[in-house]
């Protein structure tokens, strides 16, 4: 019952969201984020087709900026559209959260 790997997918996309709302960033350097942040299971092969599909769906943009260390880095940011979706995202995770704290605060199931 404890898959991480399946509680993982529900809260990825928004956490990349909010990473990408606070600074604008490039793949690698958003993986290095989300590792500091306690990802440690997560792979740069599970965050890109994340971001190809932030991207498709019109919730990150994306812009080719030169780096000092080789090719042109895909640097992400938020839309319009990817910060309502973070809006709703942090509703519906907090309701979430007090919901399940409510249930496990509860001595009655005990």
């Amino acid at each position: 019952m404890a898959n991480t790997s399946q509680l993982l997918k529900g809260v990825l996309e928004g956490c990349i969201l909010k990473v990408i709302k606070n600074r604008e960033t490039y793949g690698y350097e958003l993986y290095s984020i989300m590792k500091d942040y306690g990802f440690e299971n997560i792979s740069e092969g599970t965050l890109h087709p994340l971001l190809i599909r932030l991207e498709k769906n019109g919730l990150i943009k994306s812009e080719l900026r030169d780096s000092p260390f080789g090719p042109k880095r895909k640097y992400f940011s938020l839309t319009e559209k990817g910060k309502s979706e973070l809006e709703e995202f942090d509703t519906s995770w907090n309701d979430i959260v007090t919901t399940v704290r409510n249930i496990w605060e509860d001595n009655k199931n005990e």
